[in-house]
């Protein structure tokens, strides 16, 4: 491909709006366009990379046994309804009506769609398993579209769902599936870990969420420092102190801190380190119980943990400050356990551990000192796995400790099994002729957002530094002076012709730009091998070859140029 017949646009600043490297990145080489909020054009150098990504990803889920498929992106609403999710999705839904005024929606996911496929076409045990897979463009009205493709309200993803006559497929699937996404992943050359999550709004049972390694990532990774465990922090278990607790060795004090209501202030107007101070949350549960939580100080409470315990009570709320005060008499930041005035008391585990500890005083601008649990306060009522892990907690394998990073979701899998085939019918008669609810898995990745999270992993202060399996081109042709220099023009016309003969994504830039300009341009776009061709070097024989990702420079012989460069793609 010549410059002269592609469309390269590149900006030397990124507009304002862009925040993530990646958006930014995204925007100056040309990649996408901006339509509107959370809306972008994939450009024709964008497009290269999308391609060369679903290529990949077709490529795996075909070699794993699953069937492609194209599903309406526009989908009735009575299957949503039958579901139960038309009104539980909420707001993210895109709700259309049609000139009948029929309700649909644009497909945020297709699990009823494919649901109905099945109970429309599967009749016996005989047709299972199956594995239907789709690259589709999905929409989500997202409230705050952001980062680029990285959260847009339009986007593509894969997406497969499998069928099941018993679990044990289903299991035997969601293996398969594991191995499946991990070859796409190494394919792709990036770093990844496959991390236990929850499974959310999506429901069912298992799940494994794949996460691309970035800095800028939204997502927090705990990870075995020591063996190979990994997992979304809202599912890693924090494990219950080895040690017992230590007997009481302080009075307890009631001790004025005027003005100081978070752990910060109060651990240092105390001079005690927050490990050593109770925090209390007062929340309320989805049947109305006014519940105490309590928390190491220097621990933070995760919020998924804690609806688990509250599901059967429909999750929880935190109370608000009006509620707080009518029932303890005191402002948020001074409340504690002891003198609780008959709430129900949760403790994380690590709390058990603590003896002389602080706490709010149930009296506004007042703690108290030297508490210990059995003295000055019952034991609490329940005890359980609340808080996020930290870096240098016992990894819960048993295999030395935790260490924690940053991760951009790019792919997860779930174990659906019935969910679906339960609300919406889609049964089989098994071998003895009975029928029965089909197991079920789901199985997505974000496409469009591995663009970018490829690209926040993989980048330096002058641009993009892709991978080589999914560089727009895998080399570019650099000729400086090529509509002055005859000898200069000839090579790279030549080589040019040579590679892109070999099936080679070579571009060759006859823009004429000066050198400086065209070589920003090229290590902005990432394209991972440049070979500069000049008046300077052929005098000597030579041409000079750069490495993107590097930097390295090395002087080839003119005449083995050709060669030299396929063994660079090979």
């Amino acid at each position: 491909m010549r410059t002269s017949a592609f469309f390269l646009s590149t900006l030397k600043e990124a507009p304002n709006e862009a925040e993530l490297v990646s958006h930014k990145l995204m925007l100056r080489a040309g990649l996408i366009s901006r339509l509107g909020s959370g809306l972008y054009s994939w450009m024709p150098l964008g497009l290269r990379v999308l391609r060369k990504i679903e290529q990949i990803v077709r490529e795996e889920m075909n070699r794993a046994g699953a069937l492609e498929l194209f599903l309406p992106a526009v989908q009735p609403a009575e299957l949503w309804q039958e579901s139960g999710r038309w009104d539980r999705f909420g707001p993210q839904m895109l709700k259309i009506k049609d000139r009948h005024e029929r309700d649909f929606c644009f497909g945020p996911t297709h699990e009823e769609v494919i649901t109905d496929i099945a109970r429309r076409e599967i009749r016996s045990y005989r047709q299972l398993p199956v594995h239907f897979y789709q690259i589709q463009t999905k929409f989500r009205d997202e409230i705050r579209p952001r980062f680029g493709v990285m959260r847009a309200r339009e986007f593509i993803m894969k997406d497969g769902y499998s069928f099941h006559a018993d679990f044990a497929s289903l299991e035997r699937e969601y293996r398969n599936m594991f191995e499946t996404y991990s070859r796409i992943f190494d394919r792709l050359e990036l770093e990844y870990r496959a991390v236990a999550a929850d499974t959310g709004a999506i429901g069912g049972t298992g799940s494994h969420e794949f996460h691309v390694l970035a800095d800028s990532g939204e997502d927090v990774i705990a990870y075995g420092v020591d063996s190979d465990y990994a997992a979304n922090v809202e599912l890693a278990e924090a494990l219950a102190p080895a040690t017992a607790r230590a007997p009481a060795s302080q009075p307890m004090s009631r001790v004025a801190t005027p003005g100081q209501h978070n752990i910060e202030e109060v651990s240092a107007f105390l001079k005690l380190p927050a490990k050593r101070i109770v925090k209390t949350l007062m929340v309320v549960t989805g049947d109305g119980r006014e519940v105490f939580i309590l928390l190491r100080g220097d621990h933070m409470l995760n919020a998924v943990k804690a609806d688990r315990k509250f599901l059967l009570n429909e999750g929880f709320r935190f109370a608000t400050e009006v509620e707080v005060r009518a029932r303890l008499g005191a402002d948020p930041g001074s409340i504690g356990p002891v003198g609780n005035h008959g709430l129900l008391v949760l403790a994380d585990r690590a709390v058990m551990a603590m003896n002389d500890f602080a706490c709010g005083a149930n009296e506004t601008d007042y703690h108290l000192t030297g508490v210990n649990f059995g003295r000055d306060l019952p034991e609490p009522a329940e005890t359980a796995d609340l808080r996020d892990v930290v870096e240098g907690d016992p990894s819960p394998d048993g295999k030395g400790v935790l260490g924690i990073c940053r991760g951009i979701e790019v792919g997860h899998i779930f174990q659906l099994r019935t969910k679906y085939s339960e609300a919406l019918g889609a049964t089989f008669l098994d071998e003895a002729g009975q029928s029965r609810p089909m197991e079920m898995g789901c199985y997505g990745i974000g496409v469009s957002r591995i663009v970018a999270a490829a690209i926040e992993q993989n980048h330096d202060e002058r641009g993009i530094v892709w991978p080589m399996p999914i560089a727009p081109f895998e080399i570019a042709i650099a000729p400086v002076g090529y509509r002055k220099s005859p000898e200069v023009k000839a090579l790279a016309d030549r080589l040019h012709q040579e590679l892109a003969a070999a099936g080679i994504d070579v571009l060759l830039d006859d823009r004429d730009e000066r050198p400086g300009v065209m070589f920003a341009d090229l290590e902005l776009i990432g394209i991972p091998h440049r070979i500069t061709i000049g008046e300077r070097g052929l005098r000597q024989g030579q041409v000079e070859y750069v490495s993107r990702r590097t930097g390295t420079t090395q002087m080839v012989e003119a005449d083995g140029v050709t060669a030299f460069a396929k063994a660079l793609v090979r």
